[in-house]
């Protein structure tokens, strides 16, 4: 007989076992609701030709903080890293290599929302920045910084999944949840 409860806890708890699979589903979920967000701003701009600061996304317009507020970027990318963290144990094989670079990527653009967040609360930018600027930045203007971050993390993030559904034989045997296509409860 299999003790469940000892087969949960080496796997990394509930979160990577019995509710891996909802807590996937519940997270590209607030991800890809982001990732709109940031679909209909360059929409509004480029698309639309709206000025870049009346460009706030769909609820950016009923809620305008929201675009504005540093707090919030920085507790999104953190939120983003704790969850890329938190479900990796459940990966295996080469879902895991690439759910890893997706929290690597997410890693840095934490940093970039750290630097903006300490930006904002010190009324102090990097290199005299009239706003608060992150390092990749000043190269790249920040709408279309965050669309190429947003992209560059969840490309990794959906190869992930794919792999994780479809697992090799090998990697299936090395899994501790029902995400696999055919996969018992």
């Amino acid at each position: 007989m299999v003790d469940t409860h000892a087969h949960t806890h080496s796997a990394g708890g509930p979160l990577n076992t019995v509710r891996h699979k909802p807590a996937l589903a519940l997270f590209m979920v607030v991800v890809l609701g982001h990732w709109a967000e940031h679909i209909a701003q360059a929409v509004q701009i480029y698309a639309l030709g709206w000025p870049t600061p009346r460009a706030k996304g769909v609820l950016g317009l009923w809620f305008p903080w929201l675009v504005t507020s540093e707090v919030m970027h920085y507790g999104y990318a953190l939120v983003m890293l704790v969850f890329l963290f938190a479900l990796r144990k459940g990966f295996a094989g080469r879902s895991k290599k690439w759910w890893t670079i997706a929290l690597g990527l997410q890693f840095w653009h934490h940093i970039e929302h750290l630097l903006l967040i300490i930006q904002a609360s010190t009324s102090t930018n990097l290199l005299g920045r009239p706003v608060p600027t992150s390092v990749i930045q000043l190269l790249i203007p920040r709408v279309e910084l965050h669309l190429f971050y947003n992209t560059v993390v969840f490309i990794p993030m959906v190869v992930a999944m794919v792999l994780h559904m479809r697992p090799s034989p090998r990697e299936r045997s090395e899994m501790h949840c029902s995400c696999a296509v055919g996969a018992s409860v």
